[in-house]
């Protein structure tokens, strides 16, 4: 750890860059860690990752030796500098620095070619206030969709994305829905320079090879609606959102199989997929 705390500050004074809470710009200063997230993404060589976040490159540099190449997202304009020339010296020619905003990123030509759609995979150590909207156009949004993505999430929001029924979330269905999340380890905030205020989790997301076939509008609809009142049984929050009385509600959810005293946190996804065939 001391030795790349080492170098992320000499790096940082030579290119004057003073990391900002306000961008997440917390750098990762431990060698396992990246080892770690490297490990859980299940590199080939004939791979094409879209990296996220690479900051200094330390990461960025790990997956250009294991894959075919490297598409670097960096949003600041100096970091995006300094990673090109980082990685320049140290002669890593299959990776391209793209001084984006990771949300406008389109999986199509220029940037990817009609070879990798659906062919690459994620690494990102997201800026958390992008987390949900990340997850969306990835998961839910984007037509060529990864076929894995590891995260280094807050450890609450990975916890919240990998509970079980009893636990469940809107955000937990969200990605359930898309995909099978798991925990690969958990990182205390002391790894991390300047340390950010709370731990942080490595988080695994394998994309489903079939997602379930309903219409995706209407089964996210009944999700909210279900989910609009944490404090509510959810024959109460899917009769004030469908409007209809809390005995149809209680109806159509004993028909489903559930008791009708059950709440949202109650259901997993596939519990949900079968309420749906009621509403």
């Amino acid at each position: 750890m001391a030795d790349l705390l080492k170098q992320t500050k000499e790096l940082c004074r030579l290119y004057e860059i003073k990391p900002a809470r306000s961008k997440g710009q917390n750098f990762l200063i431990e060698e396992k860690v990246y080892d770690g997230i490297a490990a859980a993404a299940d590199l080939q060589l004939n791979d094409v990752v879209l990296e996220v976040g690479p900051g200094l490159g330390f990461l960025t540099a790990k997956l250009a030796k294991k894959v075919s190449r490297v598409i670097a997202v960096e949003l600041d304009d100096k970091l995006a500098e300094v990673l090109r020339t980082v990685l320049v010296a140290q002669g890593n020619k299959n990776v391209e620095v793209a001084n984006k905003n990771v949300l406008d990123i389109k999986i199509q030509p220029p940037l990817f070619s009609p070879c990798q759609r659906g062919g690459y995979k994620i690494v990102a150590n997201l800026p958390y206030n992008i987390t949900s909207v990340f997850l969306r156009k990835f998961l839910a949004e984007t037509e060529n969709k990864p076929s894995l993505a590891v995260l280094m999430l807050q450890k609450e929001v990975a916890q919240r994305i990998c509970a079980r029924a009893g636990k469940m979330s809107l955000l937990a269905v969200s990605v359930q829905f898309y995909a099978e999340p798991e925990i690969i380890e958990y990182v205390p905030k002391e790894n991390f320079w300047p340390e950010p205020e709370v731990d942080s989790a490595i988080i695994k997301i394998k994309i489903k090879n079939a997602k379930p076939e309903v219409d995706e509008n209407d089964f996210f609809r009944l999700v909210k609606f279900g989910f609009s009142a944490k404090r509510k049984m959810l024959k109460n929050n899917l009769a004030a959102g469908f409007k209809i009385d809390q005995i149809e509600a209680v109806g159509k959810i004993t028909k489903a199989g559930f008791n009708p005293k059950v709440r949202a946190q109650e259901l997993s996804v596939e519990n949900w997929l079968k309420l749906f065939a009621y509403f």
